[in-house]
């Protein structure tokens, strides 16, 4: 499956990459919201979104919203540094919110398994 990575700290976008790649998945790099509309937009292929919180131009959060304004279905997994279930109360309608921190390759596959099969795509 393709999946779009999009955050601004080239170093934990790669990482959190890595783990998708690992799981056998292709993952796309996008270094900030806009970029990632763009390249939306410009690859029907991706299958599932994982976004950083906190990046300029275009939070994460924005970025959701602005997807679904638009029709978008795709799944949405929201990665913070913050208090993960403060952004779900924030925002119900993302598929998942995670802490961005040293269990995130622990605990990306169990939650991207499980929003995989939510929606029918595991």
């Amino acid at each position: 499956m393709k999946i779009l990575v999009v955050d601004d700290d080239a170093l934990a976008g790669e990482m959190t990459a890595a783990v998708l790649e690992s799981l056998g998945h292709e993952a796309v790099l996008a270094d900030n919201g806009i970029d990632a509309a763009e390249r939306l937009q410009a690859d029907s292929a991706i299958a599932l979104i994982v976004s950083d919180m906190n990046m300029p131009l275009l939070s994460g959060i924005e970025l959701f919203r602005e997807l679904r304004a638009q029709g978008s279905t795709l799944p949405f997994i929201l990665l913070t540094g913050d208090e993960p279930e403060g952004l779900l109360a924030q925002e119900p309608r993302l598929d998942a919110c995670l802490a961005k921190d040293f269990t995130l390759e622990e605990r990306l596959p169990a939650l991207l398994a499980d929003v995989l099969a939510r929606h029918g795509k595991a």
